[in-house]
């Protein structure tokens, strides 16, 4: 008898037919849920344990997710010096993020438990993408369990190729080029999260990608259910009372302070102005107790204070159009823009709008300065990147530096993924952009979106079309159906609203997107209402942008790198480099650039870097003598090396000489060869003689004399005619 335990399964089929099965019962049974996701030879194991109950003055959901990809999964070893996986690539990290995002807001909001999530690569197939069936087997290792939770949901990538919708493709698909790429989390009455790049789509091509995901997540959702059905844990959700409410207390609190936070929400003022007003309602009504009285209410009260506070500005908006800066729903703060701030950088720019603030710059580096990928999906180099720094001073915080954090590594690749589209593929430059966060009050990835715009441009990047970016917000009201969308919200109304969505574009369509949505049940109507608002809003910024900067600079700055590109026959690669590297060192060494050979099939493709022109031709020059094979039909100019009483030798390029015959260097008879040592002559190349000997002409290029006229002789019988 066979003691392996019997798995449960279920099987999800795609529209295209292809299978994914979710299984359970096998791997991990002393976490709380564990479930082992495949499609074709991809696998994920996801686990789930939640702590039995909260810790102690925690009144917030402690939710860890970490996604893994095991090198082993592709039978590969990591190639790092220890040879083992360790931190997270930052595919990783945006991986755990588009998980996190979704399953979040779907646990009850007195749950306080510590949950931990992980998701581990187990085999990959190198057909399908991973990051695609992350948020599946997430969720389905929590709708197995007994915690409370307000799903399942889902996660589909979906991507448009020829005009076509589909879902989860393969990496060598998404490399081969498509016109959207993007990322949709929905439960199944909701979508929750939706982030990606396209290819100056429209607003309904958006609506209409969004609604084809959703559609496919439903099926999937679908066989969790049944999952879940077939497991008797899941059947009753864990009892749990992680909040303790004082009724009378919250009462007074909302008779004390509605108003007065109203008041002051409807009075214009600064983010650290407001704060401090609003802090001091708060201390006002705490004063009145004992320390004694304090440790026990003090907690509740503030909770009490930060739902009222949030009320009160909801109301205000959605009654009045009034915003806390004092503006109306659709206005955009002020914005002053520069560009060539920094003189040694190679370009940079600043944005300002209201109190967000980026100062970006622009680094051009060779093909050695590309960001080397090595993952367990693909191993590539990565031209052009983009570095988001929040720094704690731009919101007026002192606090440690704990190394890059999951949150800037999510931006930087938002405003990544924004511009990427509108660098040209011929551009030969490795580009690094660098946004670094100066003062913060809401959407600083979309500001980093502006600036790094302007940044490129001030560098001479030929960029196809300047891009912008708005973050929207959204305020509704179950009582009253009211709802309205907010234009370039403020960090409070992030915090305070139900949506963060962040879209870039250029004037023709969107880039890229990313969006947040806290509540259930969001409409279609209202996402293509912030759609379109938000296109005004870009198109208002970007006016103000191009006041500053309407075009890339004609060039690179003077001590900017210029880079040439060439192209030879691979067999004269190892010309080029010479034995041990000799010949392209000296190169490099007598032209002060940095030259660099890749072999692409049968071309060897040459980069030539260097901050003065003249010395990266005089490169150019010399491998063009090493690598030169003269063309039949072709001119060139040719030196005189040797003279002969037969003609001349001549040198079209270091190594290579062809015989330019006396008889080749005029119609007329040439008696002597009129040429010198040294003397330059142009001479068309004329093919090779049978012993292999290049065959040089001069005359070919000289005007042909016309032929003498003969005389012509009278016919006797004409004159014997004339006699008669």
């Amino acid at each position: 008898m066979s003691n392996k335990p019997q798995a449960i399964t279920e099987t999800i089929v795609l529209k295209d037919g292809r299978e994914v099965t979710i299984e359970t019962g096998k791997l991990a049974k002393q976490a709380d849920g564990a479930v082992v996701v495949k499609m074709g030879g991809t696998m994920l194991l996801a686990t789930v344990v939640a702590a039995k109950d909260a810790n102690p003055g925690v009144d917030f959901l402690p939710l860890t997710v970490d996604y893994r990809e095991k090198f082993s999964a592709a039978g590969r070893v990591p190639g790092n010096f220890f040879r083992r996986e360790s931190k997270p690539s930052d595919d990783e990290v945006l991986t755990m993020r588009l998980v996190d995002r979704v399953m979040r807001p779907l646990f009850p909001e007195d749950f306080h438990a510590e949950v931990q999530v992980m998701i581990s690569l187990i085999s990959y197939d190198g057909k399908v993408m991973p990051d695609s069936l992350a948020g599946l087997a997430a969720s389905a290792a929590v709708t197995i369990t007994d915690i409370p939770f307000n799903g399942p949901f889902s996660e589909v990538r979906v991507i448009k190729k020829d005009g076509v919708l589909s879902i989860n493709p393969s990496w060598e698909t998404l490399q081969s080029g498509v016109e959207l790429d993007i990322m949709v989390g929905a439960s199944k009455d909701s979508i929750v999260m939706v982030e990606g790049e396209m290819d100056e789509i429209t607003e309904q091509e958006m609506i209409e990608a969004i609604s084809f995901a959703h559609e496919e997540i439903k099926i999937q959702i679908e066989a969790q259910e049944r999952l879940a059905a077939r497991i008797e844990k899941a059947q009753t959700k864990r009892e749990y009372c992680h909040e303790t409410h004082d009724e009378e207390l919250r009462k007074e609190i909302w008779d004390y302070a509605y108003q007065r936070y109203y008041d002051i929400a409807k009075d214009p003022s600064a983010k650290h102005e407001r704060s401090d007003k609003f802090s001091a309602v708060v201390d006002e009504f705490l004063e009145k107790y004992t320390e004694e009285e304090l440790e026990e209410k003090e907690v509740l009260a503030k909770t009490y204070f930060h739902d009222v506070q949030k009320e009160a500005v909801r109301q205000l908006i959605l009654n009045e159009n009034i915003r806390l800066d004092g503006r109306n729903n659709q206005q955009i703060r002020p914005i002053w823009c520069e560009v060539d701030y920094l003189p040694a950088a190679h370009g940079s720019s600043i944005f300002t709008r209201g109190e967000t603030q980026s100062l970006t710059t622009v680094t051009l580096g060779s093909l050695l300065d590309a960001n080397r990928i090595d993952s367990v999906i693909s191993q590539h180099d990565e031209r052009f990147f983009l570095h988001y720094n929040f720094p704690p001073f731009s919101t007026g915080e002192a606090r440690p530096l704990r190394g890059t954090s999951r949150r800037e590594i999510g931006h930087g690749n938002l405003a990544q993924r924004a511009l990427k589209v509108m660098i040209p593929e011929e551009t030969p430059y490795t580009i690094r952009v660098v946004s670094d966060i100066l003062e913060s009050n809401g959407s600083s990835s979309m500001a980093t979106v502006c600036a790094g715009t302007m940044a490129l441009m001030d560098a001479g990047i030929q960029m196809k079309k300047p891009v912008s970016g708005i973050a929207m917000g959204l305020i509704t009201d179950k009582e009253s159906g009211k709802w309205t969308v907010l234009s370039d919200i403020l960090g409070d109304e992030d915090h305070l609203g139900d949506m963060d969505f962040k879209v870039t574009g250029t004037a023709e369509g969107i880039t890229a997107c990313q969006m947040d949505i806290k509540i259930q049940g969001l409409t279609m109507d209202i996402m293509e209402k912030a759609l379109m608002q938000a296109r005004d809003g870009r198109m208002h910024i970007l006016g103000e942008m191009l006041k500053t900067i309407d075009k890339p600079n004609a060039d690179v700055k003077p001590h900017a790198p210029k880079l040439v590109m060439m192209e030879i026959p691979k067999d004269f690669i190892g010309a080029v480099i010479g034995p041990g590297g000799k010949i392209i060192q000296q190169m490099q060494k007598d032209t002060d650039t940095v030259i660099t050979i890749e072999e692409r099939g049968e071309i060897g493709h040459i980069e030539i870097s260097g901050t003065d022109r003249e010395k990266i031709n005089a490169a150019v020059a010399q491998i063009n003598e090493i690598t030169f094979v003269p063309v039949i039909g072709e001119v060139y100019k040719g030196k005189v090396v040797k003279v002969m009483e037969f003609g001349a030798f001549i040198q079209l390029a270091k190594g290579t000489e062809g015989l330019l015959h006396i008889s080749e260097i005029a119609w007329e008879r040439t008696e002597k060869v009129p040429y010198k040592e040294g003397d330059e002559v142009e001479v068309k190349f004329m093919g090779y003689d049978d012993r292999k000997k290049m065959r040089l002409s001069r005359k070919v290029l000289l005007p042909k004399p016309p032929k003498p006229e003969k005389k012509e002789d009278k016919p006797k019988q004409d004159n014997a005619n004339e006699e008669k």
